[in-house]
């Protein structure tokens, strides 16, 4: 049957389909292209019940637990020092009996700065107030104590070395007793560090790393007086140093015997690791947080848990959170998860047990 409809047939040609042009789509969200090579997790134009994008960042280096904590620990020596320094009478000729308490006040406020340092950095001011007095407080007490225990020990092994022909100060082995009584000051800035978290193995490792950093900065102290040449200058080298090296070393040796750990990949503390010491550790936007997350609005006061059960490691969540991009309520971690928690993003990690 003949065809009725006298319209003539569309023809189109290979010419016509090459000269086409599509128009490019932007990209959902209106987001922005990603710098090839940037490690990505998720996407940021998904819905609220899906993970954002996740690009790591650099970490800085004073987010780094040996950089702020030496720099704390310097900075309470400095003070001390500058309280106390009047007391030695360079100028007059005449010293105060006050120069007796110069140690004991070093110590207290190193322990103040060892005390709020990681606060201060968490940009917590709630939390540095609180952990402030109680390291004023115990830095007092300690103080005092360790003073008279620093003493006796030097005492002693003065008395041995004398004995042993030691004459004078320019010898290592007088350096060496000078260390090893330091120490002892550094000890109680390790526990006073590990109390005002209220952890005994943070404690443990404070004393570690203060006797360790105390006794080299003990044992400097004495060629640093011989190299400036004045007093005043010495003793503030010398106790600056004190101080630089106790934090310091409480921070390196935190690092080295952690086993289980969040570093913060993503968002304002990206390079900052959060050490799990605690049987449970709280996470959330509230300031009495154990990990306090700050400057995100998505973030519940208490966002979620992690627990640790022996050898397992477990997260329990209250607000959205993304284990490897799937939300997660509760789960076992493994090393190596990514968590994201608004805009902050975590990678969990454990030391190897053999």
């Amino acid at each position: 049957m003949a065809n009725s409809d006298d319209k003539p047939a569309l023809k189109i040609t290979l010419e016509d389909l090459a000269a086409v042009q599509v128009p490019v789509q932007a990209p959902a969200g209106n987001m922005a292209p990603v710098a090839a090579g940037a490690k990505q997790y998720g996407n940021i134009a998904a819905p609220a019940d899906a993970p954002a994008i996740v690009t790591e960042e650099k970490g800085h280096i004073f987010l780094q637990g040996w950089f702020y904590l030496g720099v704390a620990g310097m900075l309470g020596a400095l003070a001390g020092w500058a309280i106390c320094e009047p007391f030695f009478g360079e100028r007059s000729g005449k010293a105060s009996w006050l120069v007796l308490i110069t140690l004991p006040v070093i110590v207290m406020l190193t322990c103040l700065g060892l005390g709020i340092a990681e606060s201060i950095v968490e940009r917590s001011g709630k939390k540095a107030l609180v952990r402030g007095l109680t390291a004023l407080g115990l830095g007092a007490v300690f103080g005092v104590i360790f003073d008279i225990g620093a003493e006796m020990v030097y005492g002693v092994l003065r008395m041995i070395i004398f004995s042993l022909g030691v004459q004078t100060n320019r010898n290592p082995a007088f350096w060496l007793v000078r260390g090893i009584a330091w120490a002892v000051f550094g000890a109680a800035g390790g526990i006073v560090y590990g109390l005002v978290d209220r952890s005994g193995r943070k404690t443990k490792y404070g004393v570690l790393g203060g006797l360790i950093g105390a006794g080299l900065g003990g044992t400097v102290f004495d060629p640093i007086s011989f190299a400036t040449k004045t007093g005043s200058v010495s003793r503030a080298v010398g106790f600056a140093l004190l101080g630089l090296a106790t934090g310091g070393a409480i921070g390196i040796v935190e690092s080295a015997r952690k086993d289980r750990w969040l570093y913060v990949a993503s968002g304002p503390l990206a390079g900052k690791q959060f050490i799990l010491y605690k049987p449970i550790t709280t996470i959330g936007s509230s300031q009495s947080s154990d990990i306090y997350l700050f400057k995100d609005t998505s973030i519940l006061p208490q966002d979620g848990t992690i627990e640790l059960r022996g050898a397992q490691t477990f997260l329990r969540s209250d607000g959205p959170i993304f284990v490897s991009g799937a939300p997660a309520r509760n789960r076992a971690l493994q090393s190596g998860d990514l968590l994201q928690i608004g805009r902050y993003a975590f990678h969990f990690r454990e030391r190897q047990r053999n």
